[in-house]
C-alpha cells in the first residue's frame, strides 16, 4: 500500500513512514537451533534470525532494511508466526517478498508470506496477544528426532496437577516470581488470558496466552509447572509463588528448546492472513 502523506509519525508508537514507502508484513518461521536469538545484538556477529532476515530483505528491495518483530525471541527458541514488518520505496511483487527472500535465507528461517500493512501498523506495538507453546517429550527413552525442537520429561508428569496449578496464571498480575534477570520490561505486570496443558501423541503441550511476557517468563512457568507435574510441588504453590513476587523461590528456568511462538492476535483493524499455526492445535 502506496503512502500519500509526505512524513508520518507517532511519538506512543515509535515508528514513522517517510514519503514514497510503504509498509509490508512477513510471516516468519525458524528453527532456532542455530540461532543466538531474534534480534541483531548490537556489537557482536553473532548469527541471529534478524541478522539472516534483514540481508535477505536488503538484497530483493535494494537497500538497506531494517525490521521489527512482534517478540524478541530468545537463543533456541522457535517460531511458527512470527510477524514481522518493514518499510521500502522498492514496489516488488509479492513473490519476491517470499519466494525472491526464501530463495536467499538459510534452510531453517522461511517467509511464510508477505502482505501491505497500513501506515499504523507496528508489529509489535500493535499486538494486543501473544501465544507460546511449549513441547514436552514423554518418550520412554531419549528422543533423538526430536532433540532441541522438544524437551523430555524423564519420567511422567501428572497433567491433572499441572492444569490445576495454571489456574493460578490467569488474569493481570505482578508476575515478579517469573520474571529473568536482566528483564528490562518498567513493570512485571502482565495480563494472562489462557494457560493450558494437552496430551497429543507423546508429547505433553503447554500453551500460554497473555498480553505480552516478560523475559524468560513462559520458560519460568514451564519449569514451575513441571514441578507440580513430578509431583514435587503442589499445585497451590503456583499461586504462592506468584503472591511472594521473588524468583528465586520458584522452579528452574526451562530449556529454550521445546518453546515456539506460535500466534499473535491484533486489533480488528488488521487484516493479515491466518492459517495453521502449529506445532500442534489445542481445541
Amino acid at each position: 500500500m502506496q503512502t500519500n502523506k509526505p512524513f508520518v509519525k507517532d511519538t506512543n508508537r515509535r515508528y514513522e513512514i517517510v514519503e514514497g514507502e510503504s509498509r509490508l508484513a512477513l510471516c516468519v518461521e525458524y528453527d532456532g537451533r542455530s540461532f543466538n536469538g531474534y534480534q541483531i545484538q548490537r556489537g557482536r556477529s553473532d548469527r541471529t534470525v534478524q541478522g539472516q532476515l534483514e540481508i535477505a530483505l536488503s538484497s530483493i528491495a535494494n537497500h538497506p532494511v531494517n525490521s521489527h518483530c512482534t517478540g524478541r525471541t530468545d537463543t533456541g527458541v522457535h517460531a511458527t508466526r512470527q510477524i514481522v514488518h518493514f518499510d521500502t520505496p522498492s514496489i516488488r511483487p509479492t513473490k519476491a517478498w517470499v519466494e525472491g527472500v526464501n530463495n536467499l535465507l538459510p534452510n531453517d528461517v522461511a517467509v511464510r508470506w508477505a502482505t501491505p500493512v497500513d501506515e499504523r501498523f507496528h508489529a509489535r506495538h500493535s499486538a494486543l496477544s501473544r501465544t507460546y507453546r511449549y513441547l514436552i517429550s514423554t518418550a520412554a527413552t531419549r528422543p533423538t528426532h526430536t532433540a532441541g525442537l522438544a524437551t523430555w520429561a524423564r519420567r511422567p508428569l501428572n497433567l491433572e496437577a499441572m492444569n490445576e496449578a495454571c489456574q493460578a496464571l490467569l488474569g493481570e498480575q505482578d508476575f515478579s516470581s517469573f520474571r529473568g534477570a536482566g528483564c528490562q520490561s518498567v513493570s512485571p505486570m502482565r495480563n494472562v488470558t489462557a494457560a493450558h496443558f494437552s496430551r497429543q501423541g507423546p508429547f505433553i503441550v503447554f500453551e500460554v496466552t497473555a498480553n505480552a511476557f516478560l523475559l524468560h517468563m513462559v520458560r519460568n512457568f514451564v519449569g514451575s509447572l513441571m514441578a507440580v507435574g513430578f509431583e514435587q510441588r503442589d499445585p497451590h504453590w503456583i499461586g504462592e509463588l506468584i503472591q511472594l513476587k521473588d524468583r528465586n523461590k520458584a522452579g528452574v528456568t526451562a530449556k529454550p528448546e521445546g518453546l515456539y511462538l506460535v500466534d499473535v492476535e491484533y486489533p480488528s483493524w488488521v487484516n493479515l492472513p491466518r492459517g495453521p499455526i502449529g506445532p500442534f492445535h489445542l481445541s
